[in-house]
């Protein structure tokens, strides 16, 4: 089996990684080599996009005019 070696990895990671294993109640390289595995298998179309808004008009029976001064009372900026 191959190893891997990481450098220069900041003390804050690696402090988040340690927790994350104790949490999970798994070594840290047990937990470093399941968070591996799981980056290897996802492909580019797992990753789903954010979901797309669309807007809808609906009659209210309001008068308004949603003008800032009838919404707030001013002007504006």
């Amino acid at each position: 089996m191959k190893s891997l070696h990481i450098r220069d990895l900041p003390e804050d990671t690696l402090a988040g990684l340690k927790r994350r294993a104790e949490r999970h109640r798994r070594s840290l390289q047990k937990e470093l080599r399941l968070l591996l595995e799981e980056a290897a298998r996802m492909e580019p179309t797992d990753l789903k996009e954010p979901a797309r808004l669309s807007l809808r008009k609906v009659k209210t029976g309001a008068k308004g005019t949603w003008r800032r001064k009838e919404i707030y009372g001013d002007e504006g900026r």
